[in-house]
């Protein structure tokens, strides 16, 4: 994984947090209008952030593979392969 793809994924992995917690706020504080900006503010730069990190990587989930020549959602080895396409003993 390169550096631009690394900044990427914690970007969608620190929004997508940021929406859980709020999201559990939310449930129980449903009328506080500044978690309700908060959580649609990082809705949206999720969003953003993953959408950009699949146009240039491809899905981080099953869903979101569309599948239409091929099923796009594994593109490399599964960590045990790696071994043994290496020739290692792991």
């Amino acid at each position: 994984m390169d550096k631009e793809q690394a900044r990427l994924l914690r970007k969608v992995r620190a929004y997508g947090f940021a929406l859980v917690e709020a999201n559990l706020y939310l449930d129980s504080h449903p009328t506080c209008t500044e978690g309700l900006g908060y959580f649609r503010d990082h809705k949206a730069k999720y969003e953003t952030a993953l959408k950009e990190y699949q146009e240039k990587y491809g899905p981080l989930t099953a869903c979101a593979a569309e599948g239409r020549r091929k099923w796009e959602w594994v593109t490399e080895p599964f960590p045990w392969e790696l071994s043994a396409n290496e020739g290692g003993n792991d």
